[in-house]
Parts: C-alpha cells; structure tokens; sequence
C-alpha cells in the first residue's frame, strides 16, 4: 500500500504574469505522486479588478507524465469546476470550468496556460515557490 505514494511531494506556485496590473493570476498548490501520474489540490484564480471572477478557488485534479524533451521535462494538466456567481441584476449560480496545462522543468518553472469561464491565458511563466519553509513562516 505504501508503494501508492511513493515519491509524493507538494508542488506550490504561479501561473501568469505576476507584477502586471490587472493580469489574472492561478496559484497552485498540489500534492503530487509521480509513481500514479496523479496532481490533486487547489487553484485560486486572482485579478486585480472587481467583480465574480476576482476570486475563485478551485478544487483541481490532473495528470503529470515525464517528456524527456530538453528543458520542459514535465507536462501537467489540471481540471476542476467551480461555483461561479452571475453579478446583479442577473441571479443565479453555475458550474464553471477551469482547465489547466503546463511544460515545465523538474523545479516546476517554464510555460503553461489556463482557462477559465469566458477567460483563456496563454503562453505565459510557470514559476514555482523558491522555498516552502520561506513561505510558511
């Protein structure tokens, strides 16, 4: 049963253009388990302008696979939905989609994109957390 999660590990980060005004912005933080193939864990979508899609935080799955293709030496693809709300003077609430895709090197930085209702960004950096400890404390 151990053999399961042999390897597992968290893979925290970006993906967008972090430091431009109004860009939306994904971070991620996954449980990753390379021996399954497996992602798992949450997204939240941030943007700097007002409004549903300002927040949104996403429980995501996906996949991971080696490529062995120079420096891109992972792909990964996230999937999950989300409540999304129609702003007044419309009511009502949703399941929206969220998709995700990334080529990234062993330390999770590269390129990648994601989707979002009404909402795709493309070709834009993978960055990863420098250090996790950093972060938490």
């Amino acid at each position: 049963m151990s053999e399961l999660l042999a390897g597992a590990y968290l893979a925290k980060g970006t993906i967008g253009n972090v430091g431009t005004p109004g860009a939306p912005i994904a971070t991620f933080s996954l449980v990753v388990v390379p021996s399954q193939h497996s992602v798992s864990g949450t997204v939240v979508i941030t943007q700097a302008i007002p409004g549903p899609d300002s927040h949104i935080v996403v429980s995501v799955t996906g996949k991971i696979y080696a490529t062995g293709i120079g420096n891109v030496t992972q792909v990964v693809s996230l999937q999950g939905q989300y409540v999304h709300s129609v702003p007044p003077p419309a009511i009502g609430s949703f399941l929206a989609n969220f998709n995700a895709h990334l080529a990234i090197d062993n330390a999770w930085n590269g390129n990648g994109g994601f989707s979002y209702f009404n909402h795709t960004v493309e070709n834009v950096p993978v960055a990863s957390v420098k250090n996790l400890k950093e972060e938490l404390v």
